[in-house]
């Protein structure tokens, strides 16, 4: 498979066999890195990291992954870079293609990286837009393929509001890798159509299915994968926190949920969670609407199903196969 000098924009730009790639791929410099082989072979190579959105997981992804192969890094954050302000975006494209050998960008609309890309003449990796999440992704299927053993067939569910970039991203992943996918929420909040007919279209190849429903009990019985994320996106005003509570708030990831699935269902979450009260949000949220936990209680958090910090660990190891993959 020869993924060199490729974008990663979004999971549509690729096969549900360079997809499989990327997992596999993943899997195999994970267990490099846990046997403490060296596999530093990008080395001399330099990526920039252009955060318009700030992260954690996403920031220390990059910057370790990059490490291990040998990369040198340079982050640039929201005050760092004049992108968009006092510099286009495609002349930041050229200014930074003739320094780095890749750069990736976590930020806003999907047309910002889309237009990076276009003039970048290097390698351009989403680190998340609005619309999608493709890096989750590989850690995502990783995880699952860890904990269940196969990816075909597997029922998987995403609860809460799908018309964005975690709901997009899994919704046409999951097709396009023979996956049982459902988006169980309100009506308000299923993905978009033309996306939904797309990711049938995939499905329809692979021997998946997609469905959207509700009915948390339809939804979740027999899921063998159960997923959700924040009900507020970064960037999206304080004032719409009222109106998810109220409209999303039967669709948390509760113990309830969890008894229609299987005995052997997980719990997934792409971080963070307002689980508890220990964050600044979670007491505002606490304080204004008197909710102790919000898209997933605490129980399901810290249970057994949950394998949350085990996916956080693979957004590094799928990183490094994205970048090395494409830069190799």
């Amino acid at each position: 498979m020869d993924l060199k000098g490729r974008n990663f924009l979004k999971m549509k730009d690729f096969t549900a066999e360079e997809i499989e790639y990327l997992i596999n791929l993943s899997a195999e410099l994970k267990e490099k890195k846990k046997k403490g082989i060296l596999h530093d072979e990008l080395r001399g190579k330099n990526v920039a990291l252009i955060f318009e959105k700030t992260s954690t997981r996403t920031r220390c992804s990059f910057e370790v992954a990059a490490h291990d192969l040998g990369m040198g890094t340079t982050y640039l954050d929201p005050k760092g870079s004049q992108i968009g302000k006092k510099e286009s975006i495609a002349d930041t494209a050229r200014v930074l293609g003739r320094m780095y050998e890749g750069i990736e960008y976590r930020g806003f609309g999907q047309d910002i990286v889309e237009e990076l890309a276009k003039y970048a003449g290097v390698p351009v990796w989403n680190g998340l837009t609005n619309e999608s999440h493709p890096t989750q992704m590989i850690a995502d299927m990783l995880t699952v393929k860890e904990k269940l053993g196969k990816l075909k067939g597997v029922k998987f569910v995403y609860m809460g509001d799908a018309r964005y970039n975690m709901g997009n991203s899994l919704m046409v992943t999951a097709a396009k890798l023979g996956m049982d996918f459902v988006a169980c929420t309100s009506a308000k909040y299923f993905p978009d159509a033309e996306l939904v007919s797309y990711a049938k279209s995939e499905a329809e190849k692979s021997g998946g299915s997609v469905t959207l429903t509700e009915s948390v009990e339809e939804g979740c019985k027999d899921a063998d994968v159960i997923y959700t994320d924040v009900w507020v996106s970064m960037g999206e005003p304080d004032e719409v926190w009222e109106e998810r509570i109220r409209e999303l708030k039967p669709y948390q990831v509760n113990q309830k949920a969890l008894d229609y699935a299987k005995d052997s269902v997980i719990f997934m979450h792409c971080l963070p969670a307002f689980h508890d009260l220990k964050t600044t949000i979670g007491k505002e949220i606490h304080d204004k609407f008197g909710l102790d936990e919000m898209e997933v209680t605490d129980e399901v958090f810290e249970g057994a199903h949950s394998v949350v910090f085990d996916e956080a660990e693979n957004r590094m190891h799928s990183i490094k196969a994205v970048m090395y993959a494409t830069l190799k």
